[in-house]
């Protein structure tokens, strides 16, 4: 089947357990993705009745976690009596990883939230087709058969999807949400465990300390401190970030490369064994920043050390959050 026959299936079911959900009334408001006002985007949508539903859209360029609007749209979500409205939200794998670990972090109530899982076919690399498109500017953008069409006035490209997809995508193993049928319809699955390999971070973890710092130093020296990435992050759910606290005051905000490292670094620090490897961050760094080899490291770290990965289940905390008497301590002992 080709990637476009298995975006119209999605997409019908997702329409199909969104009306059954809100004729049922089983939830009062779904979170879903429409159609983007700009090509290789989409945009996020709150719908609130079944003439709406149509509005849902599936195709690879849903990049957004969703689950990124659930802890400040949650409390807003009210009838006019200030009850808390149930929420239904759109959710691939990766999204379903967040709501999880927003209900284990008591940032959402569980009870109020239902997902409408699919088994996600990934998302294009849109970073990387706009960086070799280069200052050309794009009007359309499909996907036909296995190939991405991208279109401009008098020029047209064709990319291979297997190849333009995000490198997560390629080693995703929870492609559908871990969740019980208490809180998902549609496709859902329960995992207690993954075997993740990390053959993705294989060619970094090679390199020399050296190299490492040269390589990171080059990756991010480009950075322009927006903080699209930490908007765009599903665990990024603060009401004032560090970067935003004036007392005290971290590091300053300017783009001297030792501001965008200590940002990059402590904000790196904050998702270890939280990040849910969803790649929004680079998915929406307006420079093509690939953060994911940041996380992706810290994201091994835990699996070896805890043998935990984020999200697979609501009621487990991330392992900097909980403390076990049989924890390894070996980093606090004296070497001999």
């Amino acid at each position: 089947m080709t990637i476009e026959a298995e975006n119209k299936e999605i997409e019908a079911s997702i329409r199909d357990v969104a009306k059954k959900m809100l004729s049922e009334k089983q939830v009062d408001v779904i979170i879903g993705y429409s159609q983007g006002t700009l090509p290789l985007s989409s945009t996020p949508i709150v719908i609130r009745n079944e003439e709406q539903v149509d509005n849902l859209i599936w195709d690879n360029l849903c990049y957004i976690n969703l689950a990124r609007y659930l802890a400040p749209l949650m409390p807003q979500l009210c009838d006019s009596e200030g009850n808390a409205l149930k929420i239904g939200i759109v959710s691939k794998g990766c999204v379903g990883r967040a709501v999880n670990l927003l209900a284990a972090e008591k940032q959402i109530d569980l009870d109020k939230v239902k997902m409408i899982g699919f088994n996600c076919n990934g998302n294009v690399n849109r970073s990387k087709i706009a960086m070799e498109i280069g200052e050309k500017e794009i009007l359309d953008v499909s996907i036909t058969g296995n190939e991405i069409i991208v279109k401009g006035k008098d020029w047209e490209q064709n990319f291979p999807y297997s190849e333009y997809i995000n490198e997560l995508c390629k080693v995703c193993q929870v492609k559908i949400p871990s969740a019980t049928e208490a809180t998902c319809l549609g496709e859902c699955q329960q995992l207690e465990s993954i075997n993740d390999e990390f053959a993705d971070i294989d060619e970094f973890e090679a390199k020399s300390t050296e190299e490492k710092w040269d390589y990171i130093k080059k990756e991010l020296e480009v950075c322009t401190l927006c903080y699209s990435c930490r908007q765009a992050c599903p665990a990024c759910y603060c009401n004032l970030c560090f970067v935003d606290q004036n007392k005290p005051i971290w590091f300053n905000k300017t783009t001297e490369y030792t501001d965008i490292f200590t940002f990059h670094l402590i904000r790196s620090m904050h998702l270890a064994g939280r990040c849910v490897a969803c790649g929004a961050c680079s998915s929406v760094c307006p420079v093509g920043i690939d953060l994911n080899f940041i996380t992706r490291k810290l994201e091994k770290i835990v699996k070896t050390r805890f043998n935990y990965t984020s999200g697979l289940n609501a009621k487990t905390l991330p392992p900097m959050m909980n403390f076990k008497m049989e924890d390894a301590e070996e980093f606090m002992l004296e070497e001999d």
